[in-house]
């Protein structure tokens, strides 16, 4: 499960596991699904004669990454959908049967304007590969769910400081 809005702190550091290791068929299939007929994404022979004389993995894949490996810490279950991202950055490319590992940092928490059930939580989504090198890193803005209320135990459905005050109408 993950976090409600009210469990993130400013500066808390999250480090995601486990990591993972990018195969080829990862690459293949976010490539030609989202229709990127770029050849550095799909070609050996052309990616030999390139820059980094092998195929790259597409960025699509290793931002999508980034962000899965996430979810189970801090949004399963509780994020009600994405506002937006921001400076996404891919300062070293990755290849086939590189491993990511992910942390994300919560750079700013605050309540939902419009909508009081909700609150807003950006964070950084980091990935590094197995020689440690930084390969991506965003910043996510994400709705959150606030935590339900509780229940008070004489079952009226209001929360506890209601039916405390003896208010249950």
């Amino acid at each position: 499960m993950g976090k409600y809005f009210e469990e993130f702190k400013v500066g808390e550091t999250f480090q995601h596991q486990p990591g993972r290791t990018v195969t080829e068929t990862d690459n293949l299939l976010v490539t030609t699904l989202t229709m990127n007929v770029q050849p550095l994404h799909l070609d050996a022979e052309f990616g030999k004669k390139a820059e980094f004389g092998r195929i790259l993995v597409n960025s699509i894949f290793t931002l999508g990454l980034a962000v899965g490996l996430s979810v189970g810490d801090l949004t399963l279950g509780t994020t009600v959908g994405n506002l937006g991202f921001e400076k996404v950055e891919f300062p070293k490319p990755v290849f086939v049967g590189d491993t990511l590992y992910a942390e994300s940092e919560v750079l700013e928490v605050r309540p939902s304007k419009s909508r009081p059930d909700w609150g807003i939580v950006i964070l950084e989504h980091r990935a590094r590969n197995q020689r440690n090198e930084t390969v991506v890193r965003c910043k996510r803005a994400a709705l959150m769910l606030r935590k339900p209320a509780r229940r008070s135990p004489n079952g009226c459905g209001r929360s506890i400081s209601r039916a405390a005050s003896g208010w249950c109408g």
